[in-house]
């Protein structure tokens, strides 16, 4: 491997100095699980690595009017230990637990995991049901935009050079919602997305669908809300026939973008099938397992 110089950021603007500074071509270094790996694959443009991990503002959970702010350096584990995200948005702390390994889980962190983009990222679907905003900073100052803006294809994000994720936040979903996530891959444990969904879903007073988010991951290019099936389900009174028109009206969405490919012949009817496994456990109280193994 090329040989990288190393430095620990101690605050948000150490590293924003750090980062900005012209005589390195410098890189966050977080958690480092998928950084060190593509260090294997490719040859970097930076020569120094800026270690963002044990940085105190960026290590933050909390909640402030109604809305959450996760830290960048949050680890997937210490996500799926704070009780207070259990509570309040179960399907994004499942998601995080399907990730890797308990050492991965241990090391990596939510802001690498957006950063990285990649079209599987267990993090993505569950970020953008939620409307997540990623918050950033650099020299030039800060800016903020959705999570699903930033990650603009695999591996491709609006990240500039310089610039630091310093958090995340979204508002707590209300509170007559449930969610849901499901993932499908060839194994239980320490496996790559080969589809997954994330939805937010809740009933009025009438029994009918008043609010609906609807997010597949690995399915299509950008990490996207499925916005036309979320319409065709706002207003309707849940039934197994609705589940399974949206299941379908899912997997006619995702073909539109991507086309047929090669594994189009089985995420079609994968995404049909655990599109209305999530929508069955959001509106019928169905808790089906959340993680499927499939054969290779």
């Amino acid at each position: 491997m090329t040989k990288l110089e190393y430095i620990r950021a101690n605050s948000i603007h150490d590293a924003v100095q750090l980062l900005s500074d012209p005589a390195w071509k410098s890189r966050p270094l977080a958690g480092g699980t998928d950084l060190l790996v593509q260090l294997r694959l490719e040859t970097p443009t930076y020569n120094r690595f800026v270690d963002i991990s044990r940085t105190p503002e960026m290590k933050v959970i909390e909640i402030k009017d109604n809305i959450v702010h996760l830290g960048a350096a949050v680890t997937f584990s210490e996500i799926i230990a704070n009780t207070l995200l259990s509570q309040i948005v179960p399907f994004f702390v499942e998601a995080c637990r399907s990730v890797g390994s308990p050492q991965i889980r241990n090391a990596g962190t939510i802001g690498g995991n957006v950063a990285n983009a990649a079209a599987c990222a267990d993090s993505l679907p569950s970020l953008v049901c939620l409307d997540a905003v990623v918050h950033l900073k650099s020299f030039k100052g800060e800016r903020q935009m959705l999570v699903s803006e930033f990650v603009t294809g695999p591996h491709q994000t609006c990240l500039e050079e310089g610039e630091l994720i310093t958090h995340f936040t979204f508002h707590i979903p209300p509170s007559h919602t449930k969610n849901h996530f499901i993932k499908i891959g060839r194994r239980n444990a320490q496996s790559i997305s080969r589809l997954s969904i994330a939805v937010i879903g809740g009933l009025d007073e009438n029994g009918l669908i008043n609010y609906l988010r609807l997010c597949p991951g690995a399915a299509t290019p950008k990490t996207v809300r499925f916005y036309d099936v979320e319409n065709f389900l706002l207003g309707k009174k849940p039934a197994e026939s609705l589940f399974v028109e949206a299941g379908e009206r899912t997997a006619q969405t995702m073909i539109a973008v991507t086309g047929r490919r090669w594994s189009t012949r089985y995420k079609e009817v994968a995404l049909r099938a655990i599109t209305e496994r999530a929508l069955r456990a959001v509106f019928s109280g169905d808790s089906s397992r959340k993680h499927i193994e499939v054969e290779q």
